[in-house]
C-alpha cells in the first residue's frame, strides 16, 4: 500500500484522525488536473504535490518570466525563459518523488478541455480570465467533475467550488460575463504577492476535503478574504435555472466580447520585421506608471484619453497599439479603426508580456 519511504513522507496525515491511512490512500488514488502554473497554480501545486495526491496534471503554455517572480514562488531566476509546467515538474518531483506528473504545455481550449477533465477526478481553475473560466465550468458540468475555482484582484481574493455532487456552477453565480476591460487583470494592475499564495492554498484545501470526503466544502458558497483587513464573508448562492450546459461555445472570446479581427492583429515577431523595414508608430496605451516601468518607445495615451487625442494622430498613417497583454490595446484600435477606417492600425498580440519573450 505504502512504501516505508511513503510513511515517513506522509506521517502527519498517517496519525491525523480524519485522514489515516484510508485518507491518505484516496489521496494516493486520485487525480486533480490543475489549470494554469501561475499566481495561483503554484500554491496549488506544491500543497497537492507535499499532501500526496497520486496523479497531478498542469497545463500551461506560458513561460518563466522575471514579473512571475514576485508571487509564483515555484521558480527562480534559472528558469526566466522556460515553459511553466516542465520548470514546475522538476520542482516539485523534489518535494515529492512519489507523484506521478503529466505536463500539457499548451492552453486549455475547446478542442482538448473535455477529453482531458475526463482523465481527472478534480479540475482546479486557476486561470486569469473569463473566457477560460466559463470554458472550464462547461468542460467540467459535461464531464461531471467538480472544479475548484480561485481568483484574485489587487488586495482580494474569491475561492469556490463549483458543480460538486451535481451542485451550482460558475454560471449560477456569474450567468454572464463583465463588460470587457471593467475587470483589469493583475498584469495591468498589480496585485500583492502572497495574495495568490493565500488563495492557491485555498484552494488546495478545497481539493483535500473533497478527496478525503471531508465536511464544510464550499459547494453553493463563494468565500471571500480581503488581506488587508483579513474580512472574510462567505456568500451563498443556490443552483439557478439557467439554460443546462450540453456542449462547450464554439468560442469562449466571442461570449465574454474579446474576440479581434485578425485582419487588425500583428504578432511581435511581425512587428519586429515590421520595424526594420517601413516606418510605422507605435502608441502605448497603458499608464504612466507602466510605461516608466518598462516600454518599446513610440507615443504615449492612456486608454482613458483616446478619445480625446483622436484627432491629434490623423496625420499618421499606420500605427501599432500596444499594452501589457493586448487588451487595452485592443479596444484602443477598434476605437481609432472606427475613427479613421482606411488607416493601416493593428493591434499587437499579447502585448509587451509576448514582445518581451522574443
Amino acid at each position: 500500500m505504502f512504501s516505508t519511504e511513503e510513511n515517513k513522507q506522509y506521517n502527519r496525515h498517517f496519525i491525523l484522525d480524519t485522514i489515516g491511512k484510508e485518507g491518505q490512500l484516496k489521496l494516493k488514488k486520485s487525480k486533480v488536473l490543475v489549470i494554469g502554473a501561475g499566481g495561483l497554480g503554484c500554491p496549488v501545486l506544491q500543497y497537492l504535490t507535499a499532501a500526496g495526491v497520486g496523479t497531478i496534471g498542469i497545463i500551461d503554455n506560458d513561460t518563466v518570466s522575471r514579473s512571475n517572480l514576485q508571487r509564483q514562488i515555484l521558480y527562480t531566476v534559472d528558469d526566466i525563459g522556460k515553459p511553466k509546467t516542465s520548470c514546475a515538474v522538476n520542482r516539485l518531483q523534489q518535494l515529492n518523488p512519489f507523484i506521478t506528473f503529466k505536463a500539457y504545455n499548451e492552453w486549455l481550449t475547446t478542442k482538448n478541455a473535455v477529453s482531458l477533465f475526463l482523465q481527472y477526478d478534480i479540475i482546479v481553475d486557476g486561470s486569469d480570465n473569463f473566457q477560460t473560466r466559463y470554458l472550464c465550468n462547461d468542460a467540467a458540468i459535461l464531464t461531471k467533475r467538480p472544479l475548484v475555482y480561485g481568483a484574485i484582484y489587487k488586495f482580494e481574493g474569491q475561492i469556490s467550488v463549483f458543480n460538486y455532487q451535481n451542485g451550482p456552477s460558475y454560471r449560477c453565480l456569474f450567468p454572464t460575463p463583465p463588460p470587457v476591460n471593467s475587470i483589469p487583470n493583475c498584469s495591468e494592475i498589480g496585485v500583492l504577492g502572497v495574495l495568490p499564495g493565500i488563495i492557491g492554498t485555498l484552494q488546495a484545501n478545497e481539493v483535500l476535503k473533497i478527496i478525503c470526503e471531508l465536511n464544510g466544502v464550499l459547494t453553493g458558497k463563494l468565500l471571500t478574504l480581503n488581506s488587508l483587513s483579513l474580512q472574510q464573508n462567505i456568500l451563498k448562492f443556490t443552483k439557478s435555472k439557467h439554460k443546462t450546459v450540453t456542449k462547450l461555445l464554439d468560442s469562449y472570446e466571442v461570449f465574454c466580447g474579446i474576440e479581434s479581427n485578425s485582419s487588425n492583429e500583428i504578432s511581435p515577431l511581425e512587428l519586429k520585421e515590421l520595424l526594420q523595414s517601413k516606418n510605422v508608430t507605435l502608441l502605448d496605451v497603458r499608464k504612466t506608471i507602466e510605461r516608466d516601468i518598462f516600454h518599446i518607445g513610440g507615443l504615449h495615451i492612456p486608454l482613458h484619453k483616446i478619445e480625446a487625442a483622436l484627432e491629434s494622430l490623423k496625420n499618421i498613417d499606420a500605427i501599432i497599439v500596444y499594452c501589457q497583454v493586448g487588451q487595452r490595446s485592443s479596444i484602443a484600435t477598434k476605437i481609432l479603426l472606427k475613427k479613421y477606417p482606411n488607416k493601416n492600425i493593428k493591434n499587437l498580440t499579447g502585448g509587451i508580456n509576448a514582445w518581451s519573450k522574443l
